[in-house]
């Protein structure tokens, strides 16, 4: 079996296959329905012949038990008196023991086995048979019953066991076997298992109909089919009585019914192929559908999304997923395009902000080289010029090196447990020196701990004042600091009473260089880093920073930082 399935799978490979996903799946459904119904087929002839032996091995026993077991004794016995009284008269001889020598030549084996018969009339009449009281030697009967029915056969004088022309009657006694093909009028002889296996089934009687039976191949190579039944009597040895019958109907009947199956098949085959391919077209049409919406999808346009909710639960889940993966290669496409934006601003701006101070001091070494270095005052000056576009320079440089820390970079963090309003305690007498004239006021909420880098919170609210300083007038402005908690978070503020920002400017004052007043911001030094790098801590302390303003009336940055409970 296993051979087989390797030969089936071998020749389904060299088969070519169809480029179609629907022709795949209806040749494959077909493969699979052929196998089974071929499965199916060689179920049915093989339970079918086991049913079907069966119940006529029961009919064939119930048939042999319903007969008194006296009437097999009398029939084997007339038929060897038969084949004497024939024997004798064909020699002319009387009934005596010539008489019996010659019945035993007629039927071979059977002398020895059937010995001590006696007379079959008598023991018909006096064993109360029937089917014997009213026969006639030579003349018609009407009379009789059971298997025997019809006239009588003059040339033996009795009847004939009017069975199937298909069925045979034969009986084993004491290693003889005689076939009682006369008697049953059957086409073919009784077919003869070896006498061992007689001889085991007279050792294993059963009184009730098993349904048991035995094949057995006659000399012309035909089957049969063949029940037994042991039987004795007082004074008589023990018999086993064999019907058996020609297999060849019981097989007609099952070739019938496997062709009408097989006929069957191939219609139902037929059927599925023509119903089944147009169901399997509109199965895969959300396949297509997913199929057409790829082909419209590449680098540029990922904007078009799978269709769902298509009545397929399978595909509408694929659709769902390559949806979310487009989604987040769109965002990752975006995210890299401004990533690239910025960092061509990013360069962009520091090359300018570089640019500036370099042009201004190779100005005054140009100054210097051309004679001004003699004249002592305009060689300070130059010199004062240069110290301060270095030190730009240098502060630029250092915000540069702080924000490629910073991106990304939260272990960089040195967090401790602290009290937020000791670090701005800690911190007033520096805010009120840079405040100048500028009116300073506190409003802090002591006892909110929180996991912090001091040193980078302390930048934070350095930043933010030095830009409300910048944004606010001298003379007049005003700078309000307040710290207070927000359930887990503590809520950090600085308001000026500046100009204020605009609000097309107000997405934009965290971005690195930008500047709302490029003019002020650089007359104070500014590179417009400062407001980014505040971001950038802020977020590496798991925070939020906003800022809410509007022109004329000031603004006001808010940073949000999450706090230790009480």
């Amino acid at each position: 079996m296993t051979g087989m399935s390797a030969r089936f799978s071998r020749m389904l490979r060299r088969l070519p296959a169809p480029r179609s996903l629907s022709k795949q799946l209806l040749a494959i459904s077909l493969i699979i329905l052929s196998v089974l119904l071929l499965l199916i087929g060689v179920l049915q002839v093989v339970l079918m012949r086991n049913f079907l032996f069966s119940n006529r091995a029961e009919a064939m026993e119930t048939q042999l038990r319903s007969i008194p077991r006296d009437f097999y004794y009398d029939l084997v016995n007339f038929s060897r008196s038969s084949a004497a009284n024939n024997a004798a008269a064909a020699n002319g001889t009387g009934a005596g023991e010539s008489a019996a020598a010659e019945a035993d030549k007629a039927v071979p084996g059977t002398a020895a086995a059937l010995s001590g018969t006696p007379d079959p009339i008598a023991a018909g009449i006096s064993s109360g048979m029937p089917w014997l009281e009213n026969r006639s030697p030579g003349g018609d009967n009407s009379g009789g019953g059971g298997m025997m029915p019809g006239n009588w056969r003059t040339q033996e004088g009795r009847r004939p066991l009017l069975l199937d022309a298909h069925t045979t009657i034969a009986v084993y006694r004491n290693g003889a076997f005689m076939d009682l093909q006369a008697d049953t009028l059957s086409d073919s002889p009784a077919p003869r298992l070896p006498d061992g296996q007689y001889e085991a089934l007279l050792k294993h009687p059963s009184d009730k109909a098993t349904g048991e039976y035995e094949l057995i191949h006659a000399a012309d190579g035909s089957e049969h089919l063949a029940v037994f039944m042991a039987m004795s009597r007082p004074g008589e040895g023990r018999m086993l009585v064999q019907m058996s019958v020609d297999t060849a109907p019981l097989t007609d009947v099952i070739m019938r019914q496997l062709l009408i199956f097989v006929g069957l098949a191939v219609v139902a085959l037929l059927t599925g192929l023509f119903l089944y391919l147009p169901a399997l077209r509109k199965t895969l049409v959300p396949l297509s559908n997913m199929g057409e919406a790829a082909q419209s999808i590449d680098a540029g346009n990922l904007d078009i999304r799978f269709p769902v909710d298509q009545g397929q639960a399978e595909i509408d889940q694929l659709s769902r997923s390559f949806n979310g993966m487009l989604e987040r290669l769109e965002i990752s496409f975006r995210n890299e395009l401004e990533a690239k934006e910025q960092m061509r601003r990013f360069v962009a701006d520091a090359s300018h902000e570089l640019r500036t101070p370099l042009t201004s001091i190779h100005g005054f070494l140009e100054v210097l080289l051309r004679g001004a270095a003699d004249n002592r005052e305009q060689l300070l000056g130059a010199l004062n010029s240069m110290h301060g576009e270095s030190k730009r320079i240098n502060k630029l440089v250092e915000d540069l090196l702080l924000l490629a820390r910073l991106d990304g970079a939260a272990q960089q963090l040195r967090q401790k447990e602290l009290l937020l309003g000791e670090v701005i305690d800690e911190m007033q007498p520096q805010l009120r020196m840079l405040a100048g004239s500028r009116r300073v006021s506190f409003d802090i909420s002591y006892g909110i701990r929180g996991m912090v880098d001091a040193d980078k919170i302390k930048q934070v609210i350095l930043n933010l004042f030095q830009n409300a300083v910048q944004h606010t007038n001298p003379e007049g402005g005003s700078i309000h600091i307040a710290l207070h908690a927000r359930g887990l978070r503590a809520e950090l503020s600085v308001r000026d009473n500046g100009s204020g920002i605009t609000e097309n400017h107000l997405p934009h004052v965290f971005e690195r260089f930008y500047r709302s007043d490029s003019s002020r911001t650089r007359k104070y030094g500014g590179s417009g880093l400062g407001l980014s790098i505040t971001k950038s801590i802020v977020e590496a302390h798991e925070g939020e920073i906003r800022v809410e303003s509007r022109p004329g009336q000031g603004a006001t940055f808010i940073v949000a930082l999450p706090i230790l409970p009480d």
